[in-house]
């Protein structure tokens, strides 16, 4: 039976108070019993926690009482276990790293695309306007290797700040289509769709919310395996349950 609320979210927006508001988390999340990870940046803030599904979300509504977390949106999945080992609230740099500092997600967010309409694009291979869609992979290489969605362009990233480059080498073969950025959650698909728009690549969005939000609103459709995860349960199922063992 599965008892464990697990959350993933993420929001782009400035702070510039992260040393004090890390240990308000911590404060926060620690009295709930929560385990996870917390990273926050002047960028804004990325959390996984897991716990007792009634003290997680008064905590996320405690969260979202800060205006700047008011918008938070949550991808939630339930697990026998708590999936962490510990909680950790860090400060970072920025909370996914691109070490491309003219990309400010904090101020304006890339236009996106929500799931139920990506699979409804997919079903014909063309977006609303004509253009023929492709999807683009910003995932590490190895989460690639357990799932994604059928025909996606995959530039076998090491680690995300190789994107920048993966792009400047590969971007005229987006040119005259509608690209779709993915990823787990959002959140480096959301910085990609920025700089493939910076780049000068034309029809760029991002998929809102990621694999898991597709999951959860449009199931697998167009999808092949699993979706990695880091935590102990390492793959979802489009149910958002924990895949089988292969």
């Amino acid at each position: 039976m599965t008892r464990i609320l697990n959350i993933s979210a993420y929001r782009f927006t400035p702070i510039s108070d992260t040393a004090a508001l890390r240990e308000s988390i911590r404060s926060q999340a620690a009295a709930a019993c929560l385990k996870g990870t917390v990273l926050l940046a002047p960028e804004g803030i990325n959390l996984f926690l897991a716990g007792d599904a009634p003290a997680l979300r008064a905590f996320v509504d405690w969260l979202r009482a800060d205006t700047r977390f008011a918008a938070l949106e949550t991808k939630e999945s339930w697990s026998r276990d708590v999936p962490f080992g510990k909680l950790l609230v860090k400060v970072k740099r920025e909370i996914i790293r691109m070490n491309h500092p003219t990309i400010r997600p904090q101020l304006a967010r890339a236009p996106a695309v929500d799931a139920k309409t990506l699979a409804r694009w997919l079903d014909v291979g063309r977006d609303d306007a004509g253009r023929p869609v492709v999807t683009l992979d910003t995932r590490n290489a190895f989460e690639v290797a357990h799932g994604r969605f059928r025909g996606a362009i995959d530039w076998k990233l090491h680690k995300f700040s190789d994107f920048p480059q993966a792009l400047l080498a590969q971007r005229d073969q987006l040119a005259g289509k509608t690209v779709v950025s993915y990823c787990t959650g959002g959140i480096r698909c959301e910085k990609a769709a920025l700089l493939m728009a910076e780049m000068g690549v034309e029809n760029v969005l991002q998929l809102d919310g990621g694999i898991l939000k597709y999951f959860e609103e449009a199931g697998g459709a167009h999808f092949d395996g699993d979706c990695f995860v880091f935590d102990a349960r390492e793959r979802l199922d489009a149910s958002l349950g924990e895949a089988a063992t292969r």
